[in-house]
């Protein structure tokens, strides 16, 4: 059996090792010896930052995501869906419709229609 040794702590700082421990580590030997491997084998310093949290990078990526979506609208509305329609104008097999050349103006005499006609009595009567 291994031996142990004692270890004085500050009273509030052992017992939050004691919660974390007991919350995921079956001993306390066993937590100290986890953390230890940890700051070891990851060349890091205990009082070194790591960086942003999750929920800091989340924020941030979904910043850029909506910026990123706002560019690509930006694009489509004033690049692609006019250069999509120009080439499809150059593309339509359509004959336009035949307008004739207006050089002079045709006058289409009208024949009018007489309100009034004198009657074809021969005799002359009333």
């Amino acid at each position: 059996m291994d031996s142990f040794i004692g270890i004085r702590f500050k009273k509030e700082t052992a017992k939050r090792f004691q919660q974390f421990s007991r919350a995921h580590f079956k001993s306390h030997t066993e937590a100290m010896a986890t953390m230890l491997d940890f700051f070891f084998y990851n060349e890091i310093s205990p009082r070194e930052k790591l960086g942003p949290t999750g929920r800091t990078i989340e924020a941030n990526l979904k910043k850029r995501i909506n910026a990123v979506i706002a560019i690509m609208r930006d694009m489509e509305k004033t690049q692609t869906k006019p250069t999509v329609a120009m080439i499809e104008s150059l593309f339509q097999t359509e004959v336009p419709k035949k307008k004739p050349l207006i050089l002079e103006k045709k006058f289409v005499e009208e024949k009018k229609e007489v309100r009034f006609r004198e009657k074809r009595n021969l005799k002359n009567e009333l």
